[in-house]
């Protein structure tokens, strides 16, 4: 029977917040596809998916990060011994065949997009995460496409697709500068992480001109009339806390990609608040 401590554990190996902001972002773009009022069950189907499937994803790169988390994130609870790998392997596995239930009951390009990233998930930690930059889009694609999911999901995944490319480039750079923090555990594993290729100060030069082009691209929502001037009061606003973190990056990377997240979950607010007012007018 499971102790308290394991059950902790088992919720902390899907990174509850993590969890939390993909399915809030899959949410959105069913949202700015109209999902809410027309296929309802479909758009709590696909934010059911990928609530399952991010868990399973970080659980089982926990399972494969055990090692580096020792050096890395020794209060993880792998290596803290909450629970053991195999433990963790099989709660990634069920969580993923909820995931898999959820995604099979939505339309066909949806049902793709899920086996596509499932397989992503999978496959990131053993055979992508150590490659220089590859890695880290696979990462920005998996976040990015949450939005093209939800919408897919109900139906119209072109609402979707300039939410998916600015989500994509913003978690890129806070991808990067997660590679920048964990240099050290990442060397003595042996990955060759984009940092650890080029050095850090240079990756953190592309983290910053990739966040800048997406601040730059932020209005184009707005200009495309998916949303309405209140998306304009929340986004700025979401690009100052973004840009702020890539220069705060530089002298401490582990408070600037802290802080991007806080910027892009500001940012997702904004994409609600848009699409909201611009629904009410």
């Amino acid at each position: 029977m499971a102790t308290g401590e394991t059950i902790r554990g088992l919720l902390e190996l899907t990174r509850p917040m993590n969890v939390v902001a993909a399915s809030v972002l899959t949410f959105i773009g069913g949202f700015v596809a109209g999902g809410v009022g027309e296929a309802p069950l479909h758009l709590g189907a696909a934010v059911g998916a990928t609530a399952f499937a991010v868990g399973a994803g970080n659980a089982i790169n926990d399972y494969f990060d055990r090692e580096i988390d020792r050096i890395n994130q020794p209060q993880r609870p792998i290596p803290r011994e909450a629970v053991s790998p195999r433990g963790a392997l099989a709660f990634s596995l069920v969580a993923f065949l909820a995931a898999v239930a959820f995604a099979v009951t939505l339309p066909p390009i949806a049902i793709a997009i899920a086996v596509i990233n499932l397989l992503a998930l999978i496959t990131y930690t053993e055979y992508f995460k150590g490659l220089p930059g590859i890695g880290n889009a696979l990462v920005a694609y998996l976040v990015g496409s949450t939005f093209l999911f939800g919408a897919a999901a109900v139906g119209d995944v072109q609402a979707a697709v300039v939410l998916f490319l600015l989500a994509g480039v913003s978690t890129l750079t806070r991808e990067i500068i997660k590679d920048v923090e964990d240099v050290d555990g990442d060397r003595e594993e042996g990955l060759n992480t984009l940092p650890i290729a080029i050095g850090e100060r240079l990756a953190l030069h592309i983290a910053t001109v990739l966040l800048v082009v997406a601040v730059v691209a932020s209005p184009f929502p707005y200009l495309d009339g998916y949303f309405g001037v209140a998306y304009l009061l929340v986004v700025v606003p979401a690009d100052l806390v973004m840009l702020y973190a890539a220069v705060e990056s530089y002298r401490n990377p582990t408070a600037g990609q802290s802080h991007l997240k806080y910027g892009m979950f500001l940012a997702a607010l904004a994409f609600i608040v848009g699409r909201a007012a611009l629904l009410l007018t």
